[in-house]
């Protein structure tokens, strides 16, 4: 196993890290280690792919699973987002639809002999999506563990991630679907 492939595997296994601190009410400042391991885990993401290209190392494994990682690294953070208020269940459950419909396109082009890798959408909508986890990790550590909570107040760091951030993901992730879609479209010629 080449070294980007051992990074996508590595992004992986910290995802049950970061779980830990999400669910770990015991640990101080858990949402900052949790915004710590989630951070390492996406840089893991740009480095395996980066060293992919640059040294030749681009495997059928790396096209597959490299995406399969930051769905399930995204999706974790996601879920845990829900109960807690800082993403809504339709938004998650609208990019849920479209990475199992990428998934699908996938796996019908891999039928057909072709292994299709992310796009440049596709892969800002992954930026974006790591971009707004982040910055609501952040919030959620300042807001509930650095100041004296507030019950009655709903602060501006919130809404930017939960409204502003969420919505040019949920935008993000609409189109790179539809792109991938249209992009690949030849290969639902047997549908018809």
């Amino acid at each position: 196993m080449n070294l980007p492939n051992k990074l996508t595997v590595l992004r992986m296994a910290l995802i049950p890290v970061f779980l830990i601190f999400m669910f770990a009410d015991a640990i101080p400042w858990r949402y900052l280690w949790a915004a710590a391991v989630f951070g390492a885990a996406s840089f893991t993401d740009y480095l395996d792919g980066n060293i992919a290209r640059r040294d030749g190392l681009v495997t059928n494994f790396g096209k597959l699973m490299d995406p399969l990682a930051d769905k399930l690294l995204v999706f974790s953070a996601l879920i845990c987002f829900i109960p807690l208020g800082r993403a809504s269940a339709l938004g998650v459950f609208v990019i849920l639809a479209r990475e199992l419909l990428v998934t699908s396109v996938r796996l019908i082009a891999a039928e057909h002999g072709a292994v299709i890798a992310a796009d440049k959408l596709g892969k800002l909508k992954t930026v974006f999506q790591i971009i707004w986890v982040l910055y609501t990790l952040f919030a959620m550590w300042v807001t509930w563990d650095i100041l004296p909570p507030s019950p009655h107040s709903y602060s501006v760091q919130f809404f930017i991630g939960d409204v502003v951030l969420q919505l040019v993901v949920v935008v993000l992730t609409l189109l790179s679907g539809w792109n991938y879609i249209w992009k690949n479209r030849g290969l639902f010629d047997d549908i018809r």
